[in-house]
């Protein structure tokens, strides 16, 4: 598993009854988890005073209650800076366990920009949510990297500006596109666009403008076809992540395998993403990735 090891300001404190107890910079958050199926002791001094507390619905859905918690607040990973806001659907607008895909993309481009002088590099970022991948790439490449950054939702979009800003980013060369994923890469490849790298965090289930329903099952893999013909000769990579339960990560490597390394060579790897459990010492499986090198 692909552990995001290297947090500072957030951990996973314990785990226990669909729950998971989590401190996000000095802020205690009790989420509900689908992967927490066990019911364990809880140590009642960790799991206390609570800041904020997400109570799952029978009918689905849910709401938080809250205790003592700000509107918003902030968090750091690295050199990078991330405005949290509790929000709809229990997030708080950052998902912790993707640190270990900015840090391999980090390296991914640090090595080829330390290669070659000259280059520079173009980055896609679809379903690009509040930006994570977005300022982690483009605070590695500085100026001669450049991120478009797609997403469907404009607030949400609007969020990862406020993110860029804060990690030093608000002149970096982002585009900042409020678009439909498909539809969008559908005319990158009329105009003839090329990206040395793509992104993508692909949603379970989700409607197009029109009324398109995008079932990760059925949708992917048409979609990764056409991501690919937006590869430049000498792409980096390419990440898909998805949390869509049940969906392994030996099936992000065999469309990886079959749709990008088939024409392009390279190689893929594919695993569980997640994050230590600080009371247990267990690692708590938060998704999967898969990655194309080139």
């Amino acid at each position: 598993m692909w552990t995001a090891s290297e947090w500072k300001e957030y951990r996973v404190l314990d785990c226990s009854g669909g729950e998971k107890l989590e401190m996000w910079n000095g802020y205690k958050l009790l989420r509900p988890d689908p992967q927490v199926i066990w019911d364990t002791q809880k140590d009642m001094k960790l799991w206390g005073k609570l800041n904020a507390h997400y109570h799952r619905s029978s009918r689905g859905g849910g709401e938080w209650e809250f205790f003592d918690l700000p509107e918003q607040w902030d968090i750091h990973y690295r050199d990078l800076k991330f405005n949290l806001k509790p929000f709809s659907f229990k997030h708080t607008g950052l998902f912790p366990e993707q640190a270990v895909n900015w840090d391999w993309m980090r390296q991914k481009i640090r090595t080829a920009l330390d290669k070659d002088s000259s280059r520079s590099l173009s980055v896609l970022n679809l379903f690009a949510y509040t930006g994570g991948a977005t300022a982690a790439v483009a605070k590695e490449g500085g100026e001669r990297i450049s991120v478009t950054h797609v997403d469907a939702a404009k607030g949400m979009v609007g969020w990862a500006k406020e993110n860029a800003a804060l990690s030093g980013l608000g002149q970096a060369h982002i585009r900042y596109i409020v678009d439909d994923c498909v539809k969008f890469v559908e005319r990158e490849i009329r105009r003839g666009n090329r990206y040395d790298a793509i992104i993508m965090d692909p949603p379970s289930y989700g409607r197009g403008p029109k009324g398109e329903i995008w079932k990760l099952e059925e949708s992917l893999y048409p979609f990764l076809l056409h991501c690919a013909q937006l590869l430049s000769e000498n792409a980096l990579f390419v990440l898909v992540n998805s949390y869509t339960t049940g969906l392994q990560p030996a099936v992000l490597k065999y469309l990886l395998d079959t749709v990008v390394t088939s024409s392009r060579g390279g190689r893929v790897s594919a695993d569980e993403i997640g994050l230590p459990v600080e009371s247990n010492g267990y690692v708590l499986p938060c998704g999967a990735s898969g990655r194309w090198e080139g």
